[in-house]
């Protein structure tokens, strides 16, 4: 091994910040001396975006610079897009033109939402994706109040009923009605190819789902698709064209596309497998965290694209790296409960437990839970002390949110 070897982190939400913490805490469980191995984090923004708070009016808690989470561990920052990456000569390609090498490798470069090629969506269509998309759409609405008023202005369509569409429409409501006054009435419509909106919450969560919906004064649009997008309205597959300025994207999630690299099957949502210590099957050095890798939770479920398991599985792949790296031993990851807590907006929440999505928890009960979750229990450490980020970085697995008594 050459004097100082490198493990490179490619990503720095949910998965890349605690892969890069994990391998820090895990160099000090070891005793590794100073400079003996370089932990270095490329990402293409130098913040840690909490992206599950996207769909939220108020997106100032949402970005942490990289530098105050990062500098007092000791790991290194690169901000630039990865356009390559190339196993056998393990090296990675940056937009800059940069050739990066490593001896270890942590992919967690996330995923993005899948638009089609649907004409006016790219140049009409909002999403909350990302940070950028997430303010680009809040100042759309806020510079819809100079429009000269009519149907179109005061109504947005959210296409796409899973998680982030009903926690994006559940919002509309509230920002159209900031953005454009009291004497405007927003219309919000939630549309999906699917006979129900939240087809993966399970049975007994969609009556929870309609009647939060329906006190949020959004209507729901299913079995039928989005065809085209224009400036002022959208065109569904049935031939009506609905009036809508606004068109919020949230149908599909796909892994990073660069996970085709690495030339072994993805799953459908282009994931690459990884065992039970995040290592990429069949790839020499290189594991993988959070939504590009594919992971058994336990002896019958997949991990999901989430930060409920990108968080511990980046952990885990940091702590493992360095002990791949160093022939120290590694810990397996299965992660026994698994639970969805749903933002309904002003009708509160709603609280599943296990892969049935069995309801234990509705309304205000469920919303204050949820608050904890996205204001406390998914933020790293914010007081820049090292030890308190090592600590919160151990390969433990968390307890399940509480609720209620």
């Amino acid at each position: 091994m050459p004097s100082t070897s490198r493990v490179l982190i490619l990503g720095a939400g949910f998965a890349g910040l605690w892969a890069a913490l994990g391998a820090a805490r895990r160099l000090d469980e070891l005793g590794v001396a100073p400079g003996a191995v370089d932990i270095t984090v490329v990402s293409s923004v130098p913040f840690h975006d909490i992206r599950v708070r996207n769909y939220e009016a108020d997106l100032s808690p949402c970005r942490i610079p990289l530098q105050d989470l990062l500098d007092p561990a000791g790991i290194g920052h690169i901000t630039a897009d990865v356009t390559a990456m190339d196993p056998t000569q393990t090296t990675v390609q940056t937009a800059d033109g940069a050739k990066l090498s490593y001896d270890r490798l942590v992919v967690a470069l996330g995923s993005r939402v899948a638009k089609p090629d649907l004409p006016g969506l790219a140049e009409f269509g909002f999403d909350v994706d990302t940070y950028h998309g997430a303010t680009r759409l809040q100042a759309h609405i806020r510079a819809l109040s100079d429009r000269a008023a009519e149907p179109a202005r005061s109504t947005a369509v959210v296409v796409g009923a899973g998680l982030t569409g009903i926690e994006t429409a559940s919002e509309l409501p509230g920002m159209l009605s900031e953005a454009l006054g009291p004497e405007t009435t927003p219309r919000v419509i939630l549309v999906d190819h699917n006979p129900h909106v939240g087809s993966d919450m399970g049975e007994s969560a969609r009556p929870v789902i309609e009647d939060a919906l329906a006190a949020n004064h959004v209507e729901i649009l299913t079995g039928v698709r989005v065809t085209a997008v224009d400036a002022r309205s959208v065109t569904l597959s049935s031939g009506d064209v609905v009036p809508a300025a606004t068109v919020v994207w949230c149908a599909g999630m796909r892994a990073n596309p660069l996970t085709a690299q690495f030339g072994v099957p993805c799953d459908r949502l282009g994931r690459l497998p990884v065992d039970d210590y995040l290592r990429v099957e069949g790839v020499t050095g290189v594991f993988a965290a959070g939504d590009v890798a594919v992971a058994r939770m336990d002896d019958e479920h997949m991990s999901v694209m989430s930060c409920q398991h990108g968080r511990p599985m980046g952990r885990y792949a940091g702590y493992n790296v360095i002990s791949d790296l160093l022939d120290a031993p590694m810990l397996s990851l299965r992660i026994p409960w698994y639970v969805t807590v749903l933002d309904l907006g002003p009708a509160g929440a709603v609280y599943t437990e296990g892969w049935d999505r069995r309801v234990v928890s509705t309304g205000a009960e469920a919303k204050a839970t949820k608050q904890v979750i996205n204001g406390e229990r998914i933020y790293p450490p914010l007081t820049g002390d090292r030890s308190a980020l090592l600590a919160a970085a151990a390969p433990e697995l968390q307890a399940a949110p509480t609720y209620g008594d």
